[in-house]
């Protein structure tokens, strides 16, 4: 199972860090200076919920952005209460 949100199609994407040293300009230096550049990855923030799919309940995988805007319908709460046995 990939990392990837059900509705959204969010997933992780790579990008960079950069490291910086030096004092700014405007705080009286000469100016900061890249001292590193290294590889990164930004990851989704994916939850495993169970949400109505196709009129069926099942268990799949959303980013909390998908949970926040909606696009998840949960199924209704069970109403169980326990058949009450007689003790006699």
């Amino acid at each position: 199972m990939s990392r990837t949100c059900h509705f959204t199609g969010r997933k992780t994407v790579a990008g960079r860090s950069i490291c910086r040293h030096g004092k700014p300009k405007r705080q009286g230096g000469v100016g900061l200076n890249i001292t590193g550049v290294s590889k990164r990855k930004f990851k989704p923030n994916i939850q495993k919920v169970r949400a109505i799919v196709d009129g069926k309940i099942c268990r799949i995988r959303v980013s909390a952005k998908a949970i926040k805007m909606g696009l998840v319908v949960k199924p209704p709460k069970r109403n169980y209460k326990p058949a009450e046995n007689p003790a006699s």
